[in-house]
């Protein structure tokens, strides 16, 4: 049987980075927790740490065993505060995926509804490559992905595609790139120093598709698959760069940027993704609801994307 007081230590040094600082924050001696280590490896026969100069670094094993140690002890932690609370009912936890793509105040706006449930809602988010997060949400780690594209069927794994809306896309820049390349555009960007998408980001192919129909050639400054670093370097001046339209207001008071135009027919829709059909979980659903409602014109039909 799984000794869960190992499994704590083990928690502790992962999350620590090492055994001495995982020591000074249980009030241990590194040797306690080295030899406790050892026991646990021995017992699930694998390695769980390997040693890189002083530091030490997950192996496979380790990280699905943090993964997994992460979710035992924050039930634990749920089920203390219900107990002492008194309330006899859990706070309910809402584990969500977003891809590293959607702008974070986008995903913010998409997330806010779960948070104003009747019934309390923790949400756990993580960003990650959506590789990586589609398999988590295959082992069901996850109970939802926000992305920029649907779960691809190749993939293997069994999941439904949400669409939560669309919208278009405009190009923004600061006041002086504004002012000089607003006129004629989108002729004007021609040679225009521009800021894009990186290669695995859903609105970089169309993108480039719709620069070449309008037969302009910009200069590539830079690519990025972090939507706000891109904006970032948009606010330094270093290129025009662009966003979805809905996100227009914030851009402007956040990042001072004016709209140069708008890419017509280029469109982002955004997706969340469950391995559900039909959408059972409270804060799945007001996600869901509050896209269609609010944010976007409207949503789309349901698609299974994987078996």
């Amino acid at each position: 049987m799984l000794n869960y007081k190992q499994l704590y230590y083990f928690w502790n040094v992962a999350k620590a980075g090492s055994i001495t600082r995982a020591a000074e924050r249980l009030h241990l001696t590194p040797q306690t927790i080295s030899g406790q280590l050892a026991e646990l490896e021995q017992a699930l026969s694998t390695d769980l740490f390997r040693r890189i100069g002083r530091r030490l670094e997950l192996t496979s094993a380790g990280k699905l065993a943090l993964s997994h140690a992460d979710e035992i002890f924050q039930i634990g932690n749920e089920l203390e505060q219900s107990l002492r609370s008194g309330a006899g009912t859990r706070e309910q936890s809402f584990r969500v995926g977003v891809a590293d793509a959607v702008p974070k105040s986008l995903a913010y706006q998409l997330l806010a509804p779960a948070m104003t449930l009747t019934e309390p809602v923790r949400l756990i988010c993580y960003e990650d490559k959506l590789e990586r997060l589609f398999a988590e949400l295959a082992i069901h780690q996850l109970d939802l992905v926000i992305a920029d594209r649907p779960l691809p069927s190749e993939l293997g794994v069994k999941g439904y595609n949400h669409t939560l809306g669309s919208c278009t896309i405009t190009f923004y820049g600061m006041p002086e790139l504004a002012a000089r390349y607003r006129p004629d555009f989108p002729q004007s960007l021609h040679g225009a120093p521009l800021l894009l998408p990186g290669d695995k980001a859903a609105l970089q192919v169309p993108l480039t598709r719709w620069l070449n129909e309008q037969q302009v050639h910009p200069h590539i400054v830079g690519q990025f698959d972090d939507s706000a670093l891109m904006k970032a370097f948009g606010k330094a001046g270093a290129g025009i760069f662009p966003a979805p339209t809905i996100l227009s207001d914030e851009i402007s008071d956040q990042y001072g940027a004016e709209i140069i135009g708008c890419a017509e027919g280029v469109l982002v829709s955004y997706y969340a993704i469950s391995i559900e059909r039909k959408l059972t979980h409270p804060a799945v659903l007001a996600v869901s609801e509050g896209a269609r409602q609010s944010l976007f014109l409207e949503g789309g039909p349901v698609q299974q994307a994987g078996g």
